[in-house]
Parts: C-alpha cells; structure tokens; sequence
C-alpha cells in the first residue's frame, strides 16, 4: 500500500512537472528584462526634462554591477549634468563634424544629442583589449538600466572624439577628473525621449549553433 502511494506521488509531480515545464518557459520568454532588452533603442532627440540625480546614481550603479575580466573594475565613470558642462563643449564642438553642428536643426540644444545628462567612462589602455570590453558591457547595463527607468540612450564614441583631438576640449576632458593613465572612451547620452523610433531589422541568421 505504501509502495503504491509513493508510485502516485511520483508519477503526479512528474506529471505536473510535465505540464508545467511549458508555461515556466513561456513565462520565461516574456519576462521584464527580455521586453527591457527587446524595446531598447538609440535614442537621437530628446525632450529638455531634466533626470532626477537618484535616477541617475542608480543607473551608474548598474553599470558598475556589469561582469570584468577578473573583477579588476578598471573602469572610471563620471556623471554628467550640469547645463554649463553642455553649453560649454557644445560651443567648442559645435560644427567640427556633421553630427555636432547646430546647422538645420531647430531643436539643437547640444553637441550630445540634445541629452540632458550623460555618463562618461574611461579606462586605460592594455594589450588584451579586455579593459575596452568591460567599458562595452558597463555601457550596455547603464542603457537597459536607463530604458527600465522610461528614459532613452545613445551611446557617442564620435564626440569623444573630438575631445581627445581638440585642445580647445580640454578643459572638459579635464574636468571629468579621470585618474592618470585613464583615457575617456565612450560618453552614453541619457534623457526623456522625445521619439520613438520603430526596430531596425537584425540578421538573425548571424546566430548559429555549433554542432
């Protein structure tokens, strides 16, 4: 008898496991951080409301939470606000490259897509080419963190740039207060979107799995 109950105690759970297992992987599929990943996108105008500094603290957090080779953190991050950071560069940028000019553009605000804040990342040089890799998934946990916040991203090499090469930028450059041998590598401009651009197509057939 007790033999029996166990025999259909087992073949229950297996049973429910069974039914279950679809349901769990359909759920899986469609779980915040995957619609968070899927909805992510650049965003190029942006809406002058300015983001909350705890807001901001926060995606920062997020983007030092990213995996590094070996948990070194050679990273350094700099939070960017302040209007007269914007207004200044943009007025030693402005019209250096197509991109950065005020030309056409009746919105223009500045040279970093007109975001109202910004996270600058620098790191220093190494011959693996890992410490530029940390930067890149730094970079993607700051967007995804911002995109769960209803705020938009772009990620800009182009402005640093033009940074690095004109003397008339470096006082900017230096007032992001980088450590020596730490070089600025990526500026992610951050806002209240003001559009909603629609997917680009991407060419799954880029994935394949190895037999």
């Amino acid at each position: 008898m007790k033999k029996l109950a166990l025999l259909i105690a087992i073949a229950s759970i297996c049973f429910g496991c069974g039914q279950n297992a679809p349901k769990n992987q359909e759920a899986d599929m469609n779980n915040p951080v995957i619609e968070t990943i899927m909805a992510r996108r650049s965003i190029r105008h942006y809406t002058d409301q300015p983001v909350p500094r705890e807001m901001l603290q926060k995606i920062a957090e997020c983007g030092v939470n990213a995996p590094n080779a070996m948990n070194r953190q050679q990273w350094e991050v700099r939070i960017i606000d302040s209007p007269d950071y914007f207004d200044g560069l943009t007025k030693v940028l402005d019209g250096t490259a197509p991109f950065l000019s005020s030309d056409g553009d009746p919105k223009y605000r500045n040279c970093l897509r007109n975001a109202t804040a910004a996270i600058a990342v620098a790191c220093p040089d190494d011959e693996s080419g890992m410490c530029l890799v940390n930067v890149g998934l730094l970079c993607e946990n700051i967007c995804l963190a911002a995109k769960s916040f209803g705020l938009g991203s772009i990620v800009m090499a182009g402005p640093v740039w033009y940074m690095e090469g004109n003397p008339d930028a470096k006082p900017f450059v230096d007032r992001l207060g980088f450590s020596e041998g730490y070089r600025l590598r990526i500026i992610v401009g951050l806002g209240y979107p003001d559009e909603d651009p629609e997917a680009r197509p991407r060419d799954l057939g880029k994935i394949k799995f190895v037999d």
